[in-house]
């Protein structure tokens, strides 16, 4: 399972420990993810996915998964949560039209 969010995209980022002798070894920074179940309530169902706290934070604030997503550009979201908005736009226009 790759280390990656699965709404933004933050991955595992790579640099250097410097010491103070100024000797540099490789390091990986590896993001918070955080399994966490989200409702979704276009779909009436909730959502499974591996995010990030602070994607976690993000969607709080924004007033839930759909509200994230739908003021979201498509640009910043990764391939996940981009299926994942096509699916709650079909479910919105087919209530819509539904009544």
């Amino acid at each position: 399972m790759a280390r990656r969010c699965e709404i933004t995209g933050t991955g595992v980022q790579t640099g250097n420990n410097v010491s103070h002798a100024h000797n540099k070894t490789r390091r990986r920074w590896l993001p918070n993810l955080q399994h966490a179940s989200l409702h979704s309530e276009t779909l009436g169902q909730s959502v499974r996915l591996r995010l990030t706290t602070r994607a976690i934070s993000s969607i709080d604030k924004k007033g839930g998964l759909d509200a994230y997503l739908l003021g979201t550009a498509n640009a910043k979201l990764a391939p996940t949560a981009q299926k994942l908005k096509r699916r709650i736009v079909k479910a919105a226009a087919k209530a819509a039209a539904a009544g």
